[in-house]
């Protein structure tokens, strides 16, 4: 046991606590069908940042030396996340059994892929320690390094967040999101790695959120705008509405478009008193058209505010075009 601790306490003697919001870390964990597996990392900066000299890797089984390690290239803007995920595109051979490719969608949603060539980090299966570093000096860690849970790390406190006991798997067929409140990585091995404590859990193939992160960090011109449709974004010239995130995503989220809702509903959100819908005007809409359900035009109208209080009883479909080219269509049922 002593042994142990020491090799650990090496391993971990070059990394240095970050700052908040001065360097990458790991924002996204995904453990998916097959080897759909991907470690996602964000730049929280202000500055664009060299890949070159960082690594992802995996310390398998409880291993501490040794990992599998994959090298980054490229750059990573502020801001911006990149999902490094498994390259798998054919069947190959994985130690015991033959392993399907990876699935489109995911390969899609992938920024970066490995090579998929076995063995590679990404070939984690809920039990392995990830690390991202640079330089060779470690600056965020998922899991324990040295540490084997079982299938996965859990959120049974009793068993120090092993399955020993059982519990909920956190770390095994899970999509984890990284807390927006969370501003650096891990740099020191944990005595205990709860799952629980930095990250949300999301269904198993979820796939949608790789390549985007929401972080309490401030990008380098501390300027957001809202789109309803696509959500916050950073318009790039310092003279967004809101100085924060968190407070962008709050008024953006308040006025999204909420597709499930009843049958008329329109951009951002429509007024309905006694047949009359109002469509609020905003710069992004180029073209509003109102149809009734057989096709043919009722009336064609600009990007001011409008009312439809002239229709009759119906159904009516709005069409409305977007100007960078994205076209929206909703049923209309006037009674």
């Amino acid at each position: 046991m002593k042994q142990f601790l020491l090799s650990v306490s090496v391993l971990f003697a070059m990394s240095v606590n970050a700052q908040d919001c001065s360097e990458l870390f790991i924002s996204e964990y995904i453990e998916g069908p097959g080897n759909n597996n991907a470690i996602e990392i964000y730049n929280p900066t202000n500055a664009t940042i060299d890949l070159s000299t960082y690594t992802i890797n995996r310390y398998g089984n409880g291993a501490t030396s040794g990992p599998d390690s994959w090298p980054l290239s490229g750059t990573i803007a502020a801001g911006e996340a990149i999902a490094v995920g498994n390259g798998q595109a054919d069947s190959i051979w994985v130690s015991t059994y033959w392993s399907l490719p990876v699935d489109q969608a995911f390969y899609t949603a992938s920024g970066i892929h490995g090579s998929g060539l076995y063995p590679t980090p990404f070939y984690f299966n809920g039990d392995d320690a990830m690390t991202l570093e640079k330089g060779g000096s470690i600056i965020d860690i998922f899991g324990k390094v040295g540490e084997d849970p079982g299938a996965a790390w859990t959120d049974d406190a009793s068993a120090g967040y092993t399955d020993a006991n059982g519990g909920t798997w956190w770390t095994k067929r899970q999509t984890l999101v990284r807390k927006a409140s969370v501003k650096k990585g891990v740099s020191v091995n944990p005595i205990l790695f709860n799952p629980t404590l930095e990250y949300d859990s999301l269904p198993d193939g979820t796939y949608s959120g790789m390549g985007s992160h929401s972080c309490d960090c401030s990008t380098a011109s501390d300027s957001w705008d809202c789109d309803p449709v696509t959500g916050c974004f950073d318009p790039g010239n310092g003279a967004g509405q809101y100085t924060s995130l968190s407070d962008c995503s709050t008024a953006c989220n308040a006025t999204a478009i909420n597709e499930t809702d009843v049958s008329y509903v329109m951009y951002p959100n429509p007024v309905v008193k006694g047949g009359v819908v109002s469509i609020n005007s905003n710069s992004k809409i180029q073209t509003i058209r109102v149809t009734n359900i057989l096709g043919g035009k009722v009336m064609s109208l600009n990007t001011q505010s409008i009312s439809t209080s002239d229709l009759s009883k119906g159904t009516y479909i709005i069409s409305i075009e977007f100007t960078d080219g994205r076209l929206k269509e909703n049923k209309l049922v006037i009674n």
